[in-house]
């Protein structure tokens, strides 16, 4: 039997199995204090202007979508989240030029 702990799992990149996309790192899980299951893993999205502007949202990975963990990275089936809905407005003025 393999265990991992937390800091060895959010020190591997997640890969998107379908696309190979690297979506990240794991920043947090979400774990049930009455049986200590873990219920998704959170990779916190990218802050805006230095963190001055927020946070692009967060992409949850429920536990289900884990397929393997690697010597390397973790391998999920998630659905890849959508970059372009949210450019900031200077950008969408420049692609409507």
């Amino acid at each position: 039997m393999w265990i991992l702990t937390f800091r060895e799992i959010a020190h591997k990149q997640v890969i998107q199995i379908e696309s190979g996309v690297c979506l990240g790192r794991i920043d947090d899980a979400e774990i049930d204090p009455e049986s200590s299951a873990v219920h998704s893993f959170i990779m916190l999205g990218r802050s805006r202007l230095f963190g001055l502007m927020g946070r692009e949202p967060s992409l949850v990975i429920d536990w289900d979508d884990v397929v393997k963990f690697g010597v390397d990275a973790v391998l999920v089936k998630t659905a890849l989240p959508e970059t372009g809905a949210e450019l900031p407005w200077w950008k969408r003025k420049l692609k409507a030029l």
